[in-house]
């Protein structure tokens, strides 16, 4: 399948020399960044057919697997861009991924090569390197027995497991199309507009709202790297002069960080943020200082964007339905109530739901953008599918007004900044570091910041820091707690599960607790459940 292809072929001519995509290098038309992929898939074509060594077992099924393992910039695009043109099949991955979870990535998922803009974390077996402009293509040994992929796959992307191990998500061709146009059409994306997206390519923020959906619409992609400070922001806000701008939430707070005026967020017509959503106090503060209403994007890795306001407002919720979505509420059997595209939701009641105090049941989605299946995992995105290809989102949630309201999660996950982690992998990771019991919490710091913690046993002879350093071995740095306390006993009731307020409680007294004193990484016994 070679869907995308042709639909950036298609842009090209469309949009030929009008700005496709910049960075603080400079920008490319559309002409341009198709020439460029042109010659970035050719090269890397003719490199993987030069006879590369990959050893024994070597998979003779066909299209090749090209993780992509770097920051925004314009040569990621025209990578991207590029192995699609090749027939090959991209795999998105956050580049703060370290060695151990890439390899764990690879081998799972049976991927040929990586497309990297720096040197890849030391450890990972190479068998050859070379480079195609600003990228190092480096070439891993064959995986034996690897899992097939689908024939409609075109780009695979990750999310975070319960068992801690990433799920690699396949999706076809018509589904990131979908969702691409469903975006521009439900937000009215325009022709010469122009998008400063500081999300990540790789995470579904940016890849469902600002990249083939800008091209869709003839817009310019600007794809600054580097943290969002408020500096760095203000000046991209000068350069570009924006209409519409995607970050997580520590971007808009950075901003309110900063003293000096920005003007140019006057010029916006939508600003987006990622699922977690901002803080009443920053949304209210971005208003009176800059007269900026945020958009707290809402989607689900497997089923791709789901929601959009045109006019958000604290306590509107997440947005109406975009264009092909329908969302069900209640288990599975029931049906419940359904509401399908913005404005006008359909209704269906087969039954009577189970609901909580506020009215809110398990919420489950239907889109024209949803992945096919897990690689990696096979059966088990199908298992949170309905008989009605409904995905269970694991969200607690139901419909105000036409508006999506999320009330609680049923499966609970940790979400710090905009990144989700799954406290399993953390807490697997400090078992691997020597601890024999761990706990991992989010709380939040002095400043507001939310913030990673863990408690852990049987770390008698590691110092805090000795840990931490040892999970960077394992984990992306994001993932990494930022203070871990050994604590003599975990608090657990007498079934065994943590008994989290006791835990919440005496990481509260902890982290109040100076860090030159013992109690700052040695804590007393909790007391004994009653």
């Amino acid at each position: 399948m070679r869907l995308l292809n042709d639909v950036l072929t298609e842009l090209t001519a469309q949009h030929a020399d009008a700005p496709a995509v910049g960075d603080a290098g400079g920008v490319l038309t559309y002409r341009e960044l198709h020439d460029a992929a042109a010659d970035f898939g050719t090269a890397a074509d003719t490199w993987w057919r030069s006879g590369i060594p990959r050893g024994p077992g070597a998979p003779a099924d066909g299209r090749v697997r090209a993780g992509i393992h770097a920051a925004n910039s314009v040569a990621y695009v025209v990578a991207y861009a590029g192995l699609l043109r090749a027939g090959m099949v991209p795999l998105l991955l956050d580049p703060a991924l370290g060695a151990a979870e890439l390899a764990v990535i690879a081998a799972d998922c049976g991927i040929d090569l990586f497309v990297s803009d720096r040197p890849l974390p030391a450890g990972l077996p190479a068998t050859a390197t070379t480079r195609i402009g600003d990228m190092r293509l480096t070439a891993l040994p064959a995986v034996p027995d690897r899992p097939a992929l689908l024939d409609t796959t075109e780009v695979c992307r990750f999310t975070s497991g319960s068992t801690g191990s990433p799920r690699c998500i396949e999706f076809s061709g018509s589904a990131v199309l979908a969702a691409a146009r469903a975006w521009r059409e439900a937000t009215e994306m325009g022709e010469g507009e122009r998008v400063l997206c500081f999300a990540g390519l790789f995470n579904g923020l940016a890849f469902n709202t600002s990249l083939l959906a800008s091209f869709l619409a003839g817009a310019a992609l600007w794809v600054p790297s580097g943290l969002p400070s408020s500096g760095h922001v203000a000046r991209f806000l000068r350069q570009v002069e924006p209409t519409r701008l995607t970050g997580f939430p520590a971007l808009y707070e950075s901003l309110l960080r900063r003293e000096q005026p920005v003007p140019e967020l006057a010029g916006l017509r939508s600003a987006l943020s990622s699922a977690a959503p901002l803080s009443p106090g920053t949304a209210a503060e971005l208003r009176r200082r800059h007269g900026l209403a945020v958009n707290d994007y809402y989607g689900v890795a497997e089923a791709g964007p789901l929601t959009y306001d045109p006019a958000p407002a604290p306590g509107r919720g997440l947005g109406y339905p975009l264009p092909g979505v329908e969302f069900a509420f209640g288990a599975p059997d029931h049906g419940a109530t359904a509401a399908r595209d913005h404005g006008a939701p359909a209704v269906r009641d087969h039954g009577a739901p189970a609901v909580d105090d506020h009215g809110a049941t398990a919420l489950r989605v239907r889109s024209g953008s949803m992945g096919s299946r897990y690689l990696n995992a096979p059966g088990l995105l199908e298992s949170r599918l309905d008989a009605d290809g409904f995905y269970l989102t694991g969200d607690e949630g139901l419909i105000e007004e036409g508006r999506l309201v999320l009330r609680g999660r049923a499966a609970k996950g940790i979400n710090i900044g905009g990144r989700k982690i799954d406290p399993a992998e953390v807490q697997q990771a400090l078992g691997r570091c020597g601890a024999s019991d761990a706990l991992v919490l989010a709380t939040v710091k002095k400043n507001g910041d939310p913030m990673l913690a863990a408690l852990v046993t049987g770390t008698a002879d590691v110092t805090e820091e000795e840990l931490r350093a040892r999970c960077l071995g394992l984990l992306a740095p994001y993932k990494v707690p930022e203070r871990i306390f050994a604590v003599p006993r975990m608090p657990r009731g007498g079934a065994g599960k943590p008994r989290l307020g006791a835990a919440e409680a005496l990481l509260s007294d902890l982290l109040r607790a100076p860090r030159d004193e013992p109690s700052a990484g040695r804590a007393p016994a909790p007391a004994e459940p009653s």
